[in-house]
């Protein structure tokens, strides 16, 4: 007998089997995310030191800005510098995600006009590296515990849930810039302009309790507002305040940023392979 293999041709069917492709591509989300690691620390001199010494370096600017010269407050007893970096832990990992997922199309337009497979696993494989830089972020935050005598509460079991708004949050504004980035390259200069102006307006070097209540509403719109406010929280054992209402907003915000920017994403990716 003859094997006979047989061929379907159907309008619409790689539309209506797109997330069901997701896991029959799993594979290739493996290996995407593999080589991004590995590239990212490919003929560089110090390695994955960068990891550590981009968000130590910051942690000590601000550290010496906003503790000594502007003297402002800490939260509960935590040392400024602990404080500092709690919320450096979350915002590096949100900065260094949307960055790279912005960019990610454009730097494998080899494959996307060659083969097919979901789209949406390029941007997505490139959050791993961010969290790879995450971890070993924060065995510096260890560190840091020990050096001050500074031990976290039972807190601490709910950072993997702020760590995870913080995903939400990344990948959102990461699908809908890259899909805006294919067709308008003038988004990878902006993109570095407004993580810069995002470090500086979201509560990383000070905290978010000298912010007057009449705008907190507004202020919490940031989403990485409430994820902050949450590392320090389970970070510092509960004396850093968290608005329940700021984390409600946040969430909202990242999940309402999500479904954006799958929706941009799905709505301009029949294009990707003609005008990338």
């Amino acid at each position: 007998m003859k094997n006979e293999t047989e061929l379907v041709i159907e309008a619409g069917r790689a539309e209506k089997h797109y997330w069901i492709d997701l896991w029959r591509y799993r594979e290739l989300f493996y290996i995407l995310s593999w080589r991004d690691i590995t590239v990212r620390y490919k003929q560089t001199i110090i390695g994955i030191l960068w990891a550590v010494i981009r968000p130590l370096l910051t942690m000590l600017i601000f550290t010496f800005i906003f503790g000594k010269v502007a003297k402002l407050p800490s939260d509960g007893n935590a040392p400024y510098a602990i404080m500092v970096y709690a919320a450096m832990l979350p915002w590096q990992f949100f900065a260094t995600s949307v960055s790279d997922a912005s960019n990610s199309l454009i730097n494998n337009a080899h494959l996307i006009t060659k083969v097919y497979f979901p789209r949406i696993i390029i941007p997505i494989s490139s959050l791993v590296t961010s969290l790879v830089d995450f971890a070993i972020s924060f065995v510096i935050l260890i560190f840091l515990m020990f050096y001050f005598h500074y031990a976290p509460g039972w807190q601490i079991l709910f950072l993997p849930f702020f760590l995870l708004i913080a995903l939400i949050a990344a990948a959102g504004a990461g699908l809908y810039i890259t899909a805006l980035n294919v067709k308008y390259r003038d988004f990878r200069f902006i993109v570095p302009f407004i993580v810069q102006i995002g470090l500086y307006i979201s509560p990383v070097g000070f905290s978010s309790s000298i912010v007057p209540e009449q705008y907190r509403l507004i202020y919490s719109l940031n989403p990485m507002v409430g994820v902050i406010d949450g590392f320090r929280w389970a970070i510092l054992g509960g004396t850093s305040p968290l608005s329940s209402s700021s984390l409600i907003l946040s969430v909202g915000v990242s999940l309402a940023l999500l479904g954006l920017g799958i929706y941009q994403f799905r709505k301009t990716e029949r294009k990707f392979a003609d005008i990338i």
